[in-house]
């Protein structure tokens, strides 16, 4: 047993989401969205960085300290995965560990829309679930494949780095790779991937203009591609992948993903107040016609207003999932302000509204 599996057994029994060791600190959990200190010594370098070399494979070793930074994956026996990230700072070595757990929710258990269960059925197009770090991301996305998984029959390739959640095959033949050790890059995968005949492709993180185009070229030649980015709204969404490209190539790619795209997921974590846990607030953008048109014209300031009104397709405005969650007794006012697109809508719930200058 390695010197740091301790901190994440302790981890692991608290219901902490993440674990930072850093040079010249104190070891901190996340815990339901909160930093909260260990009480164990101050690390010094040399021995943070013999505890972390002790679980990290030769080659992820060699990659960090010519790079200065590196991810993997690291399993812990009837316990859990992690993903882990080293860096170096001023202090010297520091790593983040994110908790993945063993057993994949169902889109159910996580209390996600029900029109996601549609998505799966998709035979082609773009699906893409978006939102800052630390939003759930890959707990969304796990749960869509895992619901993939049981109900159709087909191929599901995945290009992830690093793998996060292990999916067993059950009605689908699922092949996870990981960037760094089953391949050099995410667009390295995705060119390789058309010739591997996947149904459905997803992609960890759209991190590039490369892997962004060859994601869009997936979902228009017969896939269902699933995606990430780090966005905060659907509209967000749409203007980073067009904005990505140069300015004689936009009008193009603005055709390509209003054909292609099929949904955007936008979501955030909220510390719930009624129970121990965090809960996800959703914003749904369906492509229906008027959407597909909105980016082929470039009227991507609209698209607000068509998830306002397209309440019978399924979509749902990040204000109204907040509202929802917050009249439901979940989560308090203050996050619900704080995390608002339109933070006028939340200022009555408040007891004493900030006075926010940006707002003026």
């Amino acid at each position: 047993m390695a010197q740091i599996d301790a901190f994440f057994k302790m981890m692991h029994e608290l219901g902490a989401s993440d674990l930072h060791l850093s040079s010249g600190s104190q070891p901190i959990i996340r815990l339901h969205g909160e930093m909260q200190r260990i009480k164990y010594k101050f690390l010094e370098h040399e021995e943070l960085k013999k505890m972390l070399y002790e679980i990290t494979p030769e080659n992820k070793i060699k990659t960090f300290e010519e790079s200065g930074d590196v991810d993997f994956s690291y399993e812990v026996p009837h316990l859990a995965r992690y993903r882990a990230n080293f860096f170096m700072q001023k202090r010297g070595i520091g790593a983040v560990f994110r908790e993945i757990p063993q057993k994949i929710l169902t889109l159910d258990e996580l209390g996600l829309p029900s029109v996601l269960k549609n998505l799966a059925l998709l035979p082609k197009g773009l699906v893409l679930v978006t939102g800052p770090t630390g939003s759930g991301k890959s707990t969304t996305l796990a749960a869509l494949v895992d619901y993939v998984n049981k109900i159709r029959k087909d191929h599901i390739l995945t290009i992830e780095d690093p793998i996060e959640f292990v999916h067993e095959p059950q009605n689908c033949l699922i092949n996870q790779r990981e960037v760094g050790r089953d391949t050099m890059s995410f667009s390295a995968a995705l060119r390789g991937a058309l010739r591997e005949d996947p149904d459905i492709i997803l992609v960890g993180e759209m991190r590039d203009l490369e892997t962004i185009q060859l994601a869009l070229e997936a979902a228009e030649t017969g896939h269902l591609v699933f995606a990430t980015l780090h966005t905060i709204s659907a509209s967000k969404t749409i203007d980073r992948i067009i904005e990505v490209f140069p300015g004689d190539l936009q009008g193009q790619i603005r055709s390509g993903l209003a054909d292609s795209l099929r949904a955007i997921i936008a979501q955030n974590l909220f510390k719930r107040i009624d129970q121990p846990g965090r809960v996800a607030g959703i914003e749904v953008l369906i492509a229906t016609p008027a959407v597909r048109n909105l980016i082929r014209e470039n009227k991507i300031f609209q698209i607000n207003s068509v998830i306002e009104t397209g309440r019978k397709f399924g979509m749902q405005s990040i204000d109204d999932a907040i509202l929802k969650l917050l009249t439901s007794g979940m989560i308090d006012p203050e996050q619900a302000y704080n995390k608002a697109a339109t933070k006028s809508k939340f200022r009555e719930f408040l007891v004493s509204p900030p006075q926010d200058f940006t707002e003026v």
